[in-house]
């Protein structure tokens, strides 16, 4: 018997009882983040990394039991060891470390590479078998670093303003605009957060995160000051009268999808920013490798291009399809 597998209901550990990422209500359930496609409601018992407890805590419904632990700290059920360790995702992500009986799996969860000041950095973990998403597991996919995309995001909102224009980047509500909001030259003019991000923000300073002075955009944001700012807004935006109310504002988009040209073509944006809160090909096969497992489970994106190349380059890697998840992917990096 495996230590962990995929069921119908999601990544399951059958000697210890538990669930990861569950795609429904179970008994107990180890969230390796708070995204909404990971952290869902209606389980009776949710374990997380401490870092992300408050993030959870917003996500699910009042009342729910929790427990959470600092990373690296060690829990025990029915003799399996689960510990949660750095994933450099957003913050308070975290990979489970799962052990019993001497043999060690690592489910990564969403991960990244590229350093990120909103969460601890991602801390490869030496493990038998190792399961990795592959969202951007195609040579393609390989980031420019991160200062270089934020020296372009100024660039593009200084030249706004010189044009009299309200700069709106779309970026995912949790953890994207975040990371946005701590790259940018807040020097530059005044910044407004859609609601959705704004939420957040707080929970994000009551774990020590620095960000700058960011305000909701309401009906009393003054002309004067959207015609210098920056705005950040989650991509359900577009179109609609939100945004409507900034006139002739140059659009723009914070995604990893923006390594490809027709994704900002298809959204009509002005421009596209390769900012992601995922590893690259690189990213991926840098990780793969400092684990050290002799055996890969590809999950979540190109699965089937990811496994062969680790198969034809000497690690034996197989896919996990699930398509539970499948439909909240693009919409979760747009």
């Amino acid at each position: 018997m495996a230590l962990l597998e995929m069921t119908k209901h999601g990544l399951y550990c059958p000697a210890g009882g538990f669930y990861i990422d569950p795609w429904g209500p179970v008994d107990v359930a180890v969230i390796t983040h708070a995204h909404s496609d990971h952290a869902r409601g209606g389980s009776r018992h949710y374990l997380t990394a401490q870092p992300g407890h408050r993030l959870l805590a917003a996500r699910l419904p009042s009342g729910v039991s929790i427990e959470s632990i600092g990373y690296g700290e060690r829990v025990t059920r029915d003799g399996v060891t689960i510990s949660l360790h750095p994933a450099g995702h957003i913050l308070g992500s975290a990979q489970v470390r799962v052990e019993h009986r001497g043999e060690v799996w690592v489910a990564a969860g969403d991960y990244k590479v590229a350093a990120d000041p909103t969460c601890a950095p991602f801390e490869p973990v030496r493990c038998d078998t190792f399961i990795t998403e592959s969202t951007f597991g195609l040579p393609i996919y390989r980031w420019p670093g991160p200062g270089e995309i934020f020296d372009r995001i100024n660039a593009w909102w200084r030249a706004n303003q010189a044009a009299e224009r309200v700069s709106v980047l779309f970026a995912y509500s949790l953890g994207k605009s975040q990371r946005v909001l701590a790259g940018v030259d807040a020097s530059i003019g005044p910044i407004f957060v859609h609601g959705s991000v704004e939420k957040f923000l707080p929970l994000y300073a009551a774990e020590g995160v620095k960000l700058p002075d960011a305000r909701r955009v309401d009906e009393g944001t003054q002309p004067s000051a959207k015609g210098r700012a920056l705005v950040i807004a989650p991509a359900s935006t577009m179109g609609s009268p939100w945004l409507a109310k900034f006139g002739g504002a140059s659009h723009a988009s914070a995604s990893g999808w923006m390594q490809l040209r027709g994704a900002r073509r298809r959204q009509a944006l002005d421009r596209g920013f390769v900012l992601s809160d995922h590893a690259d090909w690189d990213g991926l096969i840098s990780s793969i490798r400092a684990t050290g497992a002799g055996r890969v489970h590809v999950t979540h994106g190109y699965t089937t291009q990811l496994a062969r190349w680790l198969n034809e380059n000497g690690i034996e890697a197989h896919t996990w399809e699930t398509p539970a998840l499948a439909e909240n992917r693009q919409a979760e990096e747009e």
